[in-house]
């Protein structure tokens, strides 16, 4: 099948869904079977004209090594870069390209205020997370715990030591990627009762519900601190997806249509594919990234027992070809591990719906919604910086390290067999002051 390419006479098959700084959101209402329930992105930015060309490329050398496959990537500024990476590498895996020519926005440029509808939107997971386990063998021995704990639930744990965060979130990410209902369900109400950053809810456009700290009731707003939030609290939610005031469950119903909509678009499928791309883990990508740099690998120099450190000497034996495509790997897992996903509601009419849509309807109301899941114009799609390896590497240790550390001092407390008891706090405190890797 060859590309797809959207002309004026496919302009009428497509209405304004919304827009974010960057992109507008297209919703498809025509009856192609191809295009039936789906929507298309489109930036709003024109091409890299002359003055970008003269500031030059935005990405290093070693970067432009990396990324060398995609020729227009590694010569472009920094703004065109991070658009030609989502592009390329990204919505590759998520999404499917299409063109569209210069007439096809002439009869869409009159019709933009349209289809404005009231409507609720959340989401659910601003960083979703890894969504799965892993299981590299190059994870050493004392960080074995990687592979039966989730990276959150481990970073929880730092975040609350460090006063990041006022209570440890029960959110595991393996919920909401399991394709489990049941599963899902439980993830969405961990996120409700502990949005911290990973969840948000949207009335109409305006934030009512979301942020850093406490949970999400039927009576109390959670203040994030943006100014553009509406007044009120989560009756603003039950108004507007029109559910009676005084059910008592109303709660209940809205994290079931949340689950329900994510269970069956099955959208985190594709994402989960991309976070995989990871293999080697980080503890494993630290020493093809240092072979990539043409430096002294400081982390087998940091090990120093000859046993340990031969345990990575086949990575760093890899052709360099090699080495480019799982660092590539994982930066793009990287990414997929921490981008967003918005998720739109609206009570269901008489009139006729547009495709584009799903539906759902809820047996606890006997009511229908029409839902749409889209990987939004505001999501967090950048490029992952290469000089950041070394801080991806040191971070997972500390998170690791203090963890475990914990976890066996919660093991001294309660079968005290020692006298080191008394050592523990400053012990795991030392810990996050551990020297980091230098170059030299």
């Amino acid at each position: 099948m060859g590309p797809v390419v959207l002309t004026v006479d496919d302009a009428a098959d497509w209405v304004y869904r919304g827009e974010g700084a960057a992109n507008l959101v297209l919703g498809y209402r025509g009856s192609s079977p191809a295009f039936k329930g789906k929507v298309i992105r489109i930036q709003k930015v024109s091409a890299p004209g002359p003055e970008e060309a003269v500031r030059g490329p935005a990405l290093s050398a070693h970067e432009r090594l990396l990324w060398r496959d995609k020729e227009e990537l590694g010569s472009a500024s920094e703004e065109v870069a991070g658009r030609l990476y989502t592009l390329h590498l990204l919505f590759e895996r998520l999404q499917t390209r299409v063109s569209v020519t210069r007439d096809f926005w002439s009869p869409l440029k009159r019709a933009f205020s349209i289809d404005g509808r009231p409507g609720v939107s959340v989401l659910p997971g601003d960083q979703p997370k890894c969504g799965f386990l892993p299981c590299s063998e190059y994870i050493a021995e004392e960080n074995s715990i990687k592979k039966s704990i989730t990276r959150f639930k481990m970073h929880q744990v730092l975040k609350f030591h460090q006063g990041e965060v006022s209570q440890i979130s029960d959110y595991d990410p393996l919920d909401l990627f399991s394709q489990s209902k049941e599963r899902i369900t439980k993830a969405i109400k961990a996120l409700f009762a502990n949005p911290q950053n990973n969840f948000r809810i949207f009335v109409n456009g305006s934030l009512v519900s979301g942020g850093l700290g406490g949970g999400i009731n039927g009576s109390s707003h959670v203040p994030t601190g943006h100014a553009h939030e509406a007044p009120g609290s989560f009756e603003n939610v039950i108004k507007a997806m029109g559910w009676a005031e005084n059910d008592g469950v109303q709660l209940t119903n809205f994290q079931e249509l949340i689950s329900e909509a994510i269970f069956r678009s099955r959208i985190l499928d594709k994402l989960l594919e991309a976070q995989k791309l990871d293999t080697f883990d980080i503890e494993g990508i630290i020493h093809a990234y240092y072979d990539i740099v043409s430096q002294p690998c400081m982390v087998c120099k940091k090990l120093g027992d000859a046993n340990l450190s031969n345990r990575y000497s086949c990575i760093h034996s890899l052709p360099l070809e090699e080495s480019l495509t799982i660092v590539r790997n994982y930066l793009v897992a990287a990414t997929a591990k921490d981008c967003s996903l918005m998720i739109s509601f609206r009570l269901k009419d008489g009139e006729d719906q547009a495709a584009g849509h799903g539906s759902i309807f809820l047996e606890s109301t006997k009511q229908n919604f029409e839902y749409k899941v889209r990987w939004a114009s505001f999501i967090d799609l950048d490029m992952k910086p290469l000089k950041k390896m070394v801080y991806y590497y040191e971070l997972d240790q500390k998170i690791v390290s203090f963890y475990t550390r914990t976890e066996k001092t919660k093991e001294c407390l309660c079968n005290p067999t020692n006298s080191k008891e008394g050592t523990a706090g400053a012990e795991l405190t030392n810990e996050l002051n551990a020297t980091p890797l230098k170059r030299e």
